[in-house]
Order: C-alpha cells, then structure tokens, then sequence
C-alpha cells in the first residue's frame, strides 16, 4: 500500500480557524436571536450550535469549491452554515434518552439536559427547518440550488442517508455485524453528510459532472475514515479530550470497527481510506493540495 498522501502546510490551521469563523459569522447572522420570541426554543438552538463545534463540514463544503473556483465564492458560508445547522440537529437527536442517552456533548451539557427533552426535540425539528429555508436562499442558480437541496435532502434520509444509519445503527446494538453492514452504518450514518458536504460546495461553484463524481469518491473515502477514527477515539480517548462522553460505544455494544478489528487494524483501515481518497483527487492537481491534507486531519485528529 502506498504511504498516505499529505504534506504539512502551515496554512491548514488559519484554513481551518477561518472556515469555523465564517461558519459561526454566517451562523449568528442566520438564527434567531435568543431573545426572539419562543426565548426557549431559541436559546435551546443556539446552545448547541454555538458549543464550540469544529465546523468540519462547512470547511470541506468550502474547500470543496475552492478546488472548482480557484477561490471561495460569494455566499459559500451560508452553504456551510445550513449544513452545521442539519449536524447540529442529528447531534441533539442522537444524544437524546431515546437514542444514545448522552448528557455530554462538545464538552458541555447536551440540549435536553438544559432544556429538558421536549424542547431539544424541538430544537432539533427547528435547526433542521431552518437549514432549508437557507437553502432555498443560497445565492446561486435555481438549478443548483435544486442539485444542492437533493444532494443534502439524501444525505440525511432513510436510504443510504444519515437517518437510516442511525437506524440500523441503533438495530445493531448488541448484536454481531458482520464487516458489510458495519460499513453501511458508518457510511450512512456519518459519511452521507460529510460526502453531501463536498458535493454541494462543488455544485455551488459550477463543477461538471466528472468533477462531482470525482469529490464524491473523495468524499466517501474520507466519510468512512472519519468514522473509524470516532470509533477508535471512543475506546482510546477521555471524555475531557473527546468533549463527550467516552466508552459509550463500549458500554452500548454498538457496531464498531475497533470492536470487529481491532484498534491497530482499524486505523490501518483508515489510512488506505485517505490514499483512496487523494487518488479520487489527482486529475484535480495543485487545487487539491488542501482537501488532501484535511483528508489527513480527519485520521490524525485526537477528538
């Protein structure tokens, strides 16, 4: 196998802190204010866009057309912005008593242990409908803003989307995957969203079709390799390091790659999803010189 392809550029740090704060910059001018009446459902949203989350997504959406534009378009961090938001609301779902029961989450008390269970469900339903209604105002063509709005709306659904890897994800709690439908959870659950991600930057700033596929290959490689990462983060890192609680994927006998291979072999795993994923990048040259060290962020990160 090839050496995973990345080089260390100073500049991937200030390309990471701008993308979080034009993200947060789009986010605060997009919600409502916490004193917008209902305060509660409000102030219940903002807790949790604003706990202090990596925006890995905006950042890809953006670098992702980037590599198609030579620059970031006009209006990109709004893209980004409504895609934190639908991240937002799978994480208040998920942390939910009915789902993972997590009290802990980017290192402060998750939504419904604030705000009580009804409100972070509507928190929830209200980040997601909100992520829409930005959507429908990207400052792009119709046509793309329909590809874009189809793009995401797959992403988060039943088949093959994030919803039906949540899904089978909760399914498969203390059973025994086998390797494929282990994929499938991860690939849904988590890479659906982050490929959209990719995908709808690009289809943002104009790419062609050959160029689309090309950052979806790309951008499955690296969905699937960050949630192999989280998987192991899971059972080698604190709660203080990882801003949420540790071990839960342990304690829930839920499908993971370090349960079914191992920690050494899952990160291998991991690594060939990077060098997979910079091949899908080639034809792109130079341009992809950053998405390319993201890839290697995502495996090399410690929460």
């Amino acid at each position: 196998m090839d050496a995973p392809c990345y080089t260390h550029s100073f500049m991937l740090q200030e390309i990471l802190r701008n993308g979080q704060r034009r993200t947060d910059e789009a986010l605060e001018r997009l919600l409502p204010g916490p004193d917008q009446r209902p305060e509660s459902v409000h102030r219940a949203m903002r807790h949790s866009v604003f706990a202090g989350g990596k925006r890995l997504r905006p950042i890809l959406c953006m670098e992702a057309a980037r590599v198609i534009a030579g620059q970031l378009p006009n209006g990109i961090e709004e893209l980004g912005a409504a895609l934190e938001l639908l991240h937002t609301y799978s994480l208040i779902h998920d942390d939910l008593p009915a789902l993972d029961n997590d009290d802990l989450r980017r290192g402060k008390p998750t939504c419904h242990v604030v705000y009580g269970e009804a409100i972070a469900i509507l928190a929830g339903d209200a980040l997601q409908t909100q992520a829409y209604e930005v959507l429908a105002r990207l400052k792009c063509s119709a046509e793309a803003r329909v590809k874009i709005i189809e793009e995401i709306t797959l992403g988060t659904g039943t088949i093959d989307g994030m919803i039906g890897g949540q899904v089978k994800d909760l399914e498969a709690e203390r059973q025994k995957p086998d390797a494929a439908t282990l994929e499938y959870i991860h690939r849904s659950k988590t890479g659906a969203l982050i490929t959209a991600s990719i995908v709808s930057g690009a289809v943002y700033a104009g790419a062609s079709s050959n160029d689309v596929q090309r950052l979806r290959d790309f951008g499955r490689s690296i969905g699937l390799a960050f949630q192999i990462v989280d998987d192991v983060l899971d059972v080698t890192q604190s709660s203080e390091q990882l801003g949420k609680t540790a071990g839960k994927d342990t304690a829930s006998e839920k499908a993971t790659y370090p349960a079914l291979f191992g920690v050494d072999e899952s990160l291998r795993k991991a690594d060939a999803l990077v060098v997979s994923s910079c091949n899908a990048l080639d034809s792109f040259g130079s341009r992809a010189a950053t998405l390319k060290e993201l890839a290697r962020f995502l495996v090399q990160r410690k929460k």
